[in-house]
């Protein structure tokens, strides 16, 4: 039986929200934006700090995990710190219950549990950016730089972190394309899958 949902997803792919619309279909919690309060509580990291690196790292090469302070002098650094809290809370969310946990690595994180449905959200660029300008706004940088970038941060993040590569369709249970199946169609095959498994 799956009772835990793990949505990963391309930036402006609109995975937190069929995330967010599978709980409420199925009357389970759903943890995104939560995860970043409760780490910003159990390190002591300022929200804003946690949201903004949590899944977007900065020395995700070989030479900065080299020369990172974990590696370096034996001691977390802020970065490694934030995994190791949302790692530990993820597990906990787990061992709680029926949820779905948006991002964060959590398909990684949980990939030896058999009750878990691990589902990655992509689509084409053109319905990203449209998207991301319709929900953000317009902004100096061009979306689909915006894209690029923001895919390029959160896959070297896996990386590091996994040492899997990111977005791999045979790395999830099921791979959806939201830009030609719609948000709506998305959560309707996700929910039945689920309910499929009990």
């Amino acid at each position: 039986m799956k009772k835990i949902i793990t949505i990963s997803r391309q930036f402006g792919s609109g995975g937190r929200a069929i995330g967010k619309a599978v709980a409420e279909k199925l009357g389970i919690p759903c943890y995104d934006k939560e995860i970043i309060e409760r780490v910003a509580e159990s390190s002591g990291l300022s929200r804003d700090y946690i949201e903004a690196t949590g899944e977007y790292s900065t020395h995700r090469t070989w030479l900065g995990r080299a020369l990172s302070t974990t590696h370096a002098a034996g001691t977390l650094n802020n970065e490694d710190l934030i995994w190791v809290e949302q790692r530990k809370l993820i597990l906990n969310l787990a061992e709680k219950g029926a949820c779905v946990i948006v991002g964060r690595c959590a398909d990684y994180i949980l990939k030896n549990r058999s009750d878990v449905l691990s589902v990655f959200i992509h689509a084409d660029d053109k319905s990203r950016a449209e998207r991301i300008v319709r929900l953000y706004g317009e902004r100096a940088e061009k979306p689909e730089k915006r894209l690029k970038d923001k895919d390029k941060r959160r896959s070297a993040y896996y990386k590091y972190y996994t040492e899997t590569e990111w977005g791999v369709a045979s790395n999830y249970h099921i791979s959806l394309d939201s830009g030609a199946l719609g948000i709506e169609k998305c959560v309707e095959i996700i929910a039945c899958a689920y309910g499929d498994s009990e």
